[in-house]
């Protein structure tokens, strides 16, 4: 399936403009979509951005789907205005991006995904108001166990999540990442890819397959 073409936004967030990215991939004029959904990159101090491989691939991955989706830059990054805040702020410029998102498609469900921050401040978002009403979770090699001390303290979703992990992952400790989600109630779905490390050099299919499977309607 060829890529849909991208269509450039800019979304006001809290602190100012945000720059976004919108992917369609169903035809034009064909009404609303079922589903949407907002991806969130990683570390934004780290080089995070919103054409991070790993998110472009959460995006293709539910592009296959029929889903369209919308990538943006977290505040500092590129051309979205305000500076890094620690998780906190990245989790409203998130909403805002959900908020833009059901002003265009005002009847589809909510996904949310996350490459490592990304994938923490997805998993704040989908318990924040604005956000609550998620209907799929998916993180990838997240980033929870450097903001909380206990799985205890992880703010559950009420939806299905998915949570991917390489068992080589250079950033991320996965052991850690694989130990907490076993000990969450309810259990979040685990996916572990053996000898992955933590950017999917050369794996990034297996994980668009993780995703897909995982995420297409039964």
């Amino acid at each position: 399936m060829s890529p849909p073409q991208a269509r450039r936004l800019e979304i006001e967030g809290p602190a100012g403009p945000l720059q976004a990215v919108l992917e369609d991939p169903r035809p034009s004029g064909a009404g609303e979509p079922s589903a949407y959904a907002v991806v969130c990159h990683p570390h934004p101090l780290h080089g995070g951005t919103m054409d991070n491989k790993v998110a472009t691939t959460l995006a293709r991955s539910f592009q296959e789907l029929g889903v369209p989706t919308l990538r943006f830059n977290f505040r500092g990054v590129g051309e979205s205005a305000g500076s890094f805040d620690e998780g906190v702020g990245e989790t409203h410029d998130a909403l805002a991006v959900v908020a833009q998102g059901h002003a265009l498609w005002p009847g589809a469900a909510l996904w949310l995904a996350g490459f490592s921050f990304g994938g923490h401040v997805a998993l704040r978002a989908a318990r924040q108001p604005g956000g609550e009403g998620v209907q799929r979770l998916v993180t990838v090699a997240p980033a929870f166990t450097r903001y909380y001390d206990s799985p205890a303290a992880v703010p559950m979703p009420r939806c299905p999540w998915l949570i991917v992990q390489g068992d080589a992952d250079e950033v991320i400790a996965p052991q850690e990442v694989i130990d907490w989600a076993r000990a969450l109630e309810p259990a979040p779905d685990l996916q572990v890819m053996p000898g992955v490390g933590h950017f999917f050099h050369g794996r990034l299919n297996e994980l668009r397959e993780a995703v897909v499977g995982w995420a297409r309607p039964t």
